[in-house]
This record gives structure tokens, C-alpha cells and sequence, in this order.
């Protein structure tokens, strides 16, 4: 049980505290309800901007990093389609430089041409490198457009197209701040080894006098249940053929998200998975095989991706995948595989909260969700889940009506 106390700010800032003795250490983690699904279809990648501009500087603090070092601290951040994620690791009894540093530039950035121009070169040459160049990079990017024909999940954290980005403009990004990164769109989790008392009175002294905002409510168009299948192929100068199915799922807060989590842990969790058993080690059909989903907050996605081994055919791979969803569809799974699947779950939970980094990453999720002690209930979830469930929910979701897949194929 992860122990923990809130309060609220005037402003709407929500906090969340997470006292550790047994760490010297202190994490500040800022959590933005902002991601890629809120920006504008014609101005994409601007969550993931922010990510970079950030760190380029805010009202009264010219530079982040300098004071931070000097203070023992390190720092990142992550942007998915869902929110926003800054985080700070320092000496606990230096917890104010790391507040003093975040309450800044939740106040306002240093906006200026000079850093928005670097930052625009930055994200432009990780759109090329990772997205256009790389071997593949366009997979998601064509896998999102055949999921979703209307959520804002058709783009992915990068952007949809380049120039969206590089025609981005300092008003553009001002727009987009001062609508998003706002007291009351954000949650503070502060962890480690520090009191609850103190950490108010911090909080209140750097962060109580940032205007509030406005509170960004959310109109996205919900997908309809697809109803045909979906496919699309790609020629490339890729080394290998490979293969891409994806299937919608429910959403996070759903019982159907714990069971397709269990659902892609018996088909693609390790080397001991059935489709690794199956495909790569007794038929020899793909060089790797791999079953995910993304988790995201609105419905999500299962996935299927393998790379052929060379030779085989795309139509004889595929044929394989499905024979291996149809048994899991007709029989579903043992009692011993159900077992180890939610083993594994727990103890993945476990190792994941024996770190405070991730213990506040996941607060500040939780409480972005609706409640921070929702951490404290997923174990019993993924327990919940029974042999029945998996099988009903893998003939809903397996359903071929409610498949897209992208063959790719290699030009050598």
C-alpha cells in the first residue's frame, strides 16, 4: 500500500505527497493533462514541442539546468498522446531549487524566437532521424490512420506531418501554453524523503501566486466500433518483410484494459509467450514476434508485429498469427498460464514501486485519472481478471471486423 496525502491549491493546482525515510533522495514530478489528442489536427507535435521548449528557459530562470546541477539534480520528461511528464530527481534537502525551478515556468516560459527556432531544428531532426529515415519509422504513422479515422490517436506524439512543426509560430506556442500548462491542468507529486507539512508551506511559497487558467475541457470525438477489416500494404528499403495487426480495445479505466493486458502477456510477454513458442521457435516463420497494447486513457489498441524470416511468405505468416488467435479464441487459456501471467503482473508492480521515481510518476497518473489511490487497487484488478474473461475478451477484440493490418514489404 502506497501511503500518501493531497491538498489542493487555490489556483487548482492539485498536490500529492508521498513521504519516504528511506531514501535520501527527493521527486519533484509536474504531470500536465495535455498530450498529443488536444492539439489542433492542423498544428500537430506541439505537446511533444513543449516537451523540448521546457527546458529552454522560463520568465525569470534563463537557464534550468545550471542550478539544478548544482544542486545534485537530474531531470527529464516524456509526452504520449494522453499527457505531459516533467520530472526532477535531487538531494532531498534540496527540494526548493527543484520547486523554485518548476513553479517558474509554470508561471510562463521565456518565449523567444532564438529558442523556439533551436527547439524547432531539434524536433525537426528527431521527426527526420526516428520517423522518415529509419527503416520502418512510418509503421505507426500508417497503423494510426487505419485505426483511427476520427480520435485524435491517428497522430503519433511526433506530429502528423513534419512541416506542422517547422511552421510553428511563437504565437502558436504561446496559444497553445498558456491554454494547457496552467495550475489547474496540472498535478505536482512530491516524493522521497520529505514531510508532508513542509512540502505545503514550499509548495504554497513558489506555486500559490501562479494565476490559475483556465480549465481545459475536452471534446474529442469518440471512434465507432470499426466494422470492416482494415489492411494496407508498403513497399520499402526495409532488411526484412514484416508484419502489423492491431485491434481496438477498451479503455483505461475499464475491466477490458486488465484483460487485454493479461491478453498480450500469454501472447507476446517473453520468450516463453505462445506466439514466440509457436512462430519463432518451432515453425520459424519470424525472426522476432512481439504482442503489446498502448494503454491509453480513450480506447486503445492491441498489437501484433513480428519481421519474417526471410523467404517466408507474408500470406503463410499471417495465416500462422491467426491460427494462434483462434485457439486462444476457442479454448482460451490454462489455469497454470493464468496464474503465471498475473504473477508476472504483480511482481512487475511490485519492482516498479520499490522506485520513488516511478512510485510519484504513477501518483500523479492515478490522481490525472480521477483518484491517486487508484495505484493502490490495480493489483486486485489484474487479479479479478478470470479464464472466462480472457476468453470472451479475446473473441471481441480478435474480431476480424475489428482488425487492421499493414503488410510491409522489403524492396531487397
Amino acid at each position: 500500500m502506497i501511503q500518501f496525502e493531497k491538498f489542493t491549491l487555490p489556483n487548482g493546482l492539485r498536490v500529492v505527497v508521498h513521504e519516504d525515510a528511506a531514501t535520501p533522495m527527493a521527486v519533484v514530478n509536474i504531470m500536465y493533462d495535455v498530450g498529443a489528442r488536444d492539439e489542433d489536427p492542423g498544428k500537430t507535435g506541439f505537446a511533444h514541442l513543449f516537451e523540448h521548449l521546457m527546458f529552454g528557459g522560463s520568465v525569470n530562470i534563463e537557464d534550468f539546468e545550471t542550478p539544478l546541477q548544482m544542486a545534485g539534480g537530474e531531470n527529464n520528461a516524456y509526452t504520449t498522446n494522453d499527457v505531459t511528464n516533467y520530472y526532477v530527481q535531487l538531494p532531498a534537502e534540496n527540494l526548493e531549487t527543484a520547486l523554485w525551478l518548476e513553479s517558474d515556468r509554470l508561471l510562463s516560459l521565456a518565449f523567444d524566437e532564438k529558442s523556439l527556432e533551436v527547439q524547432r531544428k531539434v524536433v525537426s531532426e528527431e521527426f527526420k532521424e526516428h520517423y522518415i529515415n529509419k527503416p520502418y519509422g512510418d509503421v505507426w504513422f500508417k497503423l494510426r490512420e487505419m485505426a483511427y479515422p476520427n480520435h485524435p490517436y491517428r497522430w503519433m506524439t511526433i506530429g502528423k506531418e513534419l512541416s506542422h512543426i517547422e511552421n510553428a509560430t511563437l504565437e502558436d506556442v504561446k496559444q497553445f501554453f498558456f491554454k494547457h500548462y496552467r495550475p489547474v491542468n496540472a498535478i505536482l507529486v512530491v516524493g522521497g524523503n520529505v514531510k508532508t507539512v513542509e512540502v505545503k508551506t514550499l509548495v504554497e511559497k513558489w506555486f500559490a501566486d501562479i494565476p490559475a487558467g483556465e480549465k481545459y475541457v475536452r471534446s474529442i470525438p469518440d471512434e465507432l466500433p470499426q466494422t470492416a477489416p482494415r489492411r494496407m500494404e508498403v513497399k520499402a528499403d526495409v532488411p526484412l518483410d514484416a508484419l502489423y495487426k492491431c485491434w481496438h480495445m477498451d479503455d483505461r479505466m475499464s475491466h477490458g484494459y486488465y484483460v487485454a493486458d493479461l491478453i498480450t502477456e500469454v501472447l507476446g510477454g517473453g520468450g516463453s509467450s505462445r506466439l514466440f513458442q509457436s512462430l519463432v521457435k518451432e515453425k520459424k516463420l519470424f525472426s522476432h514476434i512481439e504482442c503489446y497494447h498502448f494503454g491509453s486513457v480513450d480506447k486503445g489498441l492491441v498489437a501484433i508485429e513480428g519481421k519474417l524470416v526471410k523467404g517466408v511468405k507474408m500470406e503463410d505468416a499471417e495465416k500462422a498469427v491467426d491460427e494462434e488467435l483462434e485457439k486462444l479464441k476457442k479454448d482460451g487459456i490454462t489455469e497454470k498460464e493464468l496464474t503465471k501471467i498475473q504473477n508476472k503482473t504483480e511482481s512487475s508492480i511490485a519492482f516498479e514501486d520499490m522506485s520513488v521515481m516511478t512510485r510519484t510518476n504513477n501518483l500523479a497518473f492515478y490522481e490525472l485519472l480521477g483518484d491517486a489511490d487508484l495505484f493502490n487497487t490495480d493489483r486486485e484488478k489484474y487479479f479479478a481478471v478470470t479464464r472466462e474473461d480472457i476468453l470472451l475478451y479475446s473473441r471481441k477484440i480478435f474480431d476480424v471486423n475489428n482488425s487492421n493490418t499493414l503488410c510491409y514489404y522489403s524492396n531487397n
